[in-house]
């Protein structure tokens, strides 16, 4: 039987970091199909992804939206088996740690369709993050576990998974980066538009940590405007609409410092992000992509489960108070960027493609 992938993705991040799965299964002629589950169902979250990245529209869009953790996932694992049953894939690749991978996961494992989970073996080792639950849930699932790096792959061996089941691949984002980087020069005017010319700093924060609890975001925004202030510079936050909705709800008050914008697309905030000083953020994406451009992060954060950027010097994990903030972000800004960002180098895709299908790929350009 010939290879058949299904590909079951949710979310901007696995938008991303799939896409050069994706074209490494056009580029070898590998069958395959892209299952959406709508998890982000915004256009400006979503769909404008899939055009800016030139990816080919899902075969499958569920539109499963917002809802609870357990409603969301049990309405994608419903909806799931049934296409799977339908198309029947010789395997399922799900990435990350979202109720899609979760779903996508059980699914196919209940159908005895192999499992393989791209970015493998991160930990945080907080199971307060449903995040954290998704991801081992989803490795002990798996038949195939992509791990990015050495010390991922080391986490799952330390937790009893066979070492024959795990290959380590290099992290799909440094692909991802690698492929858009310049594109992203070429085509986004963001800086323009925004009317920025002088040192910026960037803020992401949507987690359910950060964002649900009007304590901690106050204090996380407050402390990010004073290192702001501190330093004299302007601090973009492109504003996920969770995250509106709190600030609204809460009735919480953006420092001056702090320019909230619309959400924007990956090419620009690609761009945004290369052009930055310094990054906070509470996403496990951006630490990576930070790192990759030579960017110092700081992570709003307990916890991460990318401490290989904190190893390499390129991030700094930061609780969100505002003291400790002003800190780190101070140290942050006069790390030395020479680091070796330690996600592979920019062959994951293609990899992962090769160990499913068995099939030697030519390289993508």
């Amino acid at each position: 039987m010939s290879e058949h992938i299904a590909i079951v993705l949710g979310t901007r991040p696995e938008i991303i970091k799939l896409a050069p799965v994706v074209r490494a299964c056009e580029a070898g002629e590998i069958q395959y199909t892209l299952i959406h589950t709508g998890q982000h169902y915004s256009k400006s979250m979503d769909e404008v992804f899939f055009d800016q990245l030139e990816l080919p529209a899902p075969n499958y869009n569920l539109a499963v939206g917002s809802a609870g953790h357990g409603r969301q996932t049990g309405q994608m694992l419903i909806e799931l088996e049934e296409i799977l049953e339908t198309i029947q894939p010789s395997t399922v690749l799900v990435q990350g740690d979202t109720n899609s991978v979760l779903a996508g996961a059980l699914a196919a494992g209940k159908l005895d369709v192999t499992v393989g989970h791209v970015e493998a073996g991160l930990r945080s080792f907080d199971r307060d993050m449903p995040e954290e639950l998704n991801r081992v849930v989803a490795d002990h699932v798996a038949d195939r576990l992509y791990a990015p790096t050495d010390r991922s792959r080391q986490q799952l061996r330390d937790e009893g998974i066979p070492h024959d089941r795990i290959t380590v691949t290099g992290n799909t984002i440094v692909d991802a980066v690698s492929q858009h980087r310049g594109i992203a020069a070429e085509r986004s005017s963001i800086c323009a538009e925004l009317d920025i010319t002088d040192d910026f700093f960037i803020l992401t924060a949507h987690r359910a940590e950060n964002v649900d609890d009007p304590d901690r975001f106050e204090r996380l925004l407050e402390g990010v405007g004073r290192a702001a202030a501190a330093h004299e510079t302007e601090v973009i936050y492109p504003i996920h609409p969770r995250s509106a909705k709190r600030l609204e709800t809460f009735g919480l008050t953006v420092p001056d410092r702090i320019r909230t914008v619309e959400p924007l697309d990956y090419l620009d905030f690609l761009r945004l992000e290369s052009a930055a000083a310094l990054i906070l953020t509470d996403s496990g994406g951006v630490q990576e992509e930070a790192c990759i451009l030579g960017v110092p992060c700081v992570t709003l954060r307990d916890s991460t489960e990318r401490p290989e950027t904190i190893s390499v010097g390129a991030n700094r994990l930061c609780p969100p108070d505002g003291g400790e903030i002003q800190e780190a972000v101070l140290e942050a800004l006069f790390t030395d960027r020479s680091w070796d960002p330690p996600f592979g180098d920019g062959t994951a895709g293609r990899r992962i493609v090769e160990d499913v299908t068995g099939k030697q790929l030519t390289p993508i350009p």
